[in-house]
């Protein structure tokens, strides 16, 4: 098996549970932290994944971001030679983007916890099959996509439609099942500018003391979801 390439933004949104499942399972994989000037590989063929992880940068802000651009060749070139790709948050984004949605900013944000519901199709993916079909899971951005076309709507909120998508062997995810607790806690803190300049509309006291609760059924969530994709990509550690 071809080592898994993970793309990370910023230096405190790591693979989370998607790592440590991986690395339980010994799948050897190369970690590019466009955080601290690393460049994003060219193709994806090399790899038998690709993971592309959150950050708080816009899709829209190649000009101020300009690795962005390449994430999105990368990701256009895993769409081009069927190369599964995970997206989560950003990342999600990104490979709406690269196949062809538009991707913009909503007046609403959503950070902290919140209530999804699996579409007709979501219920019956092989990824979230047997799952509930309201979930809470964890959220932080204000961006949201178009569906691609040729892609599948897997699951949504109140607040924002298109939460999951599918399109060929490839996965977007705008929430985030991959984060643990302790990454939950130190995004409170990193990120408390932007917090208190939404004053009124998120508590984070109340966030803070949720994720203790809510964590644990996450991760069983995560360990389901996530082993499930590794399967696919054709790893046999998972019962």
């Amino acid at each position: 098996m071809k080592k898994v390439l993970i793309i990370q933004q910023v230096p405190h949104e790591g693979p989370g549970t998607l790592g440590r499942i991986m690395e339980r399972a010994g799948i050897e994989t190369e970690l590019v932290k466009v955080c601290a000037g690393a460049k994003t590989p060219g193709r994806a063929d090399r790899y038998s994944a690709v993971v592309v992880l959150g950050g708080p940068m816009g899709v829209y802000e190649e000009k101020r971001y300009p690795f962005l651009t390449a994430e999105i060749r990368l990701i256009e070139s895993a769409l081009r030679s069927g190369v599964p790709v995970m997206g989560i948050c950003l990342g999600a984004q990104l490979l709406a983007r690269a196949a062809g949605a538009a991707v913009f900013r909503r007046p609403e944000r959503e950070i902290g916890w919140y209530d999804i519901d699996l579409t007709d199709e979501g219920r019956a993916d092989r990824l979230l099959f047997g799952l509930p079909r309201r979930m809470k899971v964890f959220q932080w951005h204000g961006d949201t996509f178009d569906i691609p076309p040729g892609a599948v709507r897997l699951a949504s909120s109140r607040l924002f439609e298109n939460q999951l998508f599918r399109i060929g062997p490839s996965y977007g995810f705008q929430f985030h099942l991959e984060v643990t607790e302790s990454m939950i806690l130190q995004w409170l803190e990193v990120n408390g500018d932007e917090l208190a300049d939404l004053s009124g509309t998120i508590d984070p006291a109340a966030v803070r003391a949720r994720t203790p609760l809510l964590t644990e059924t996450l991760r069983r969530y995560a360990e389901a979801v996530f082993s499930r994709w590794l399967r696919g990509l054709g790893s046999r550690w998972a019962p």
